[in-house]
């Protein structure tokens, strides 16, 4: 949105002249890339409904930005050009993201936009856990998130060690992608149908992170394999890539090298549908080292790993340490048939341990996000609050 028009309402300098509601909290909702996006969204819909609150939003710059227009499209807010929001105040700023934060002028709620923080990046000493180090959350030596939002307990002992100075700022509520994951289940069947999935198939999502690490990366003849080995015997086969891997190579590319094995009947899961309705409707998962197979493993869902160093997951107690430890791998020389199987009769036992792991307060997130929103907008609490609403299978 370079060059955009700066918007004289609902915020600026003269917007009470151009109002209808005055006098409420000014929210800005950063996104920098459509995963982030999906997150702060899940913190907006806690608190919009709310009289005294007006949320808009802008689209930060970010690497992967592709699809975000269309995402911030989806939403029908306000939105801002970058440009004007970094210049604006606010009374508070939600983000899940770490980009031109220090531009922010607004206490700003740092949340992570996956599963906890269980990546690794590299630095000139031993590998930190990505998004609780303080090259992510210091600026000229300052805390940059007035509430850094923590999924889990564990995550204080890691902060503790890498940026002690942001401990002040944590705030542990849980896991709201899982909790509204769990509230989705009820949908399950009107996702399977959003697929294509009829009545009495075995729906099997392959997932891919981005990057050079990422399945799709490579495992090359993975999903032809599949589609060979799965197709006519009941199954259908989706695939599911991360929106940075959409926004890398673009929708057309991204279709174009997936055509032939589309002709072979895989379900190509778009970056406007919603991957947690993929998940949901799932009775198998294929997954490497991103978010989707702790939050699959989470839900009871069978899961197989087909990335066998995992080089980029920490240990530090996460869920994604756990997975690493505990699923079976995907062995590529061997029928796939009988290793879903084998993981369907171990999923039950992996899935209570996989979500201890992944949230200190599962049920809870909506609650305790909400309690440090308004704290920091320096509001009551209003007495009641929307229920965690299931997820819509197409988002645009």
């Amino acid at each position: 949105m370079s060059g955009a028009e700066w918007l004289r309402v609902p915020v600026g300098i003269d917007a009470s002249r151009w109002v209808t509601r005055g006098k409420s909290r000014d929210v800005l909702a950063l996104v920098h890339t459509v995963t982030s996006g999906q997150r702060v969204l899940e913190a907006v819909e806690m608190i919009e409904s709310d009289l005294r609150v007006q949320v808009t939003f802008s689209r930060a710059p970010d690497t992967f930005s592709m699809g975000v227009d269309e995402f911030l499209r989806s939403v029908r807010g306000v939105v801002l050009p970058w440009e004007q929001a970094s210049r604006e105040r606010f009374d508070l700023a939600l983000t899940a993201s770490y980009g031109s934060l220090h531009m922010v002028h607004a206490p700003i709620v740092l949340m992570p936009h996956g599963a906890g923080y269980g990546k690794s990046v590299s630095t000139a000493g031993p590998p930190q856990v990505y998004g609780l180090d303080a090259q992510r959350l210091l600026h000229n030596g300052e805390v940059l998130p007035a509430a850094l939002v923590l999924s889990h307990e564990h995550q204080r002992d890691v902060l503790r060690r890498q940026c002690p100075e942001a401990l002040d700022v944590a705030v542990v509520a849980g896991d709201p992608c899982y909790d509204r994951m769990v509230a989705s289940l009820p949908r399950r069947d009107d996702y399977r149908a959003a697929l294509g999935v009829t009545a009495g198939e075995r729906l099997v999502v392959v997932t891919s992170t981005w990057g050079l690490d990422s399945l799709f990366a490579r495992f090359e003849d993975l999903l032809p394999r599949l589609l060979e080995q799965l197709g006519g015997q009941g199954f259908r086969v989706a695939a599911m890539l991360h929106p940075a891997a959409w926004s890398a190579h673009g929708v057309r590319q991204v279709e174009a090298w997936l055509a032939d094995c589309r002709d072979a009947g895989l379900v190509l899961v778009g970056p406007g549908f919603d991957w947690r309705a993929a998940v949901v409707a799932a009775d198998d998962v294929i997954a490497d080292h991103g978010s989707v197979g702790v939050y699959a493993a989470a839900l009871g869902t069978p899961v197989l790993l087909a990335d066998a160093a995992m080089a980029a997951v920490l240990g530090d107690g996460s869920a994604q340490e756990l997975l690493r430890r505990s699923a079976p791998r995907l062995a590529l020389d061997r029928p796939v048939a009988p290793q879903l199987e084998a993981a369907a009769r171990g999923a039950p036992d992996l899935a209570g341990p996989v979500r201890d792991r992944l949230t200190s307060c599962p049920g809870r997130s909506a609650a305790e996000l909400r309690r440090a929103v308004y704290r920091l907008l320096d509001l009551p609490e209003p007495g009641r609050h929307r229920a965690l609403t299931p997820v819509e299978a197409v988002r645009w």
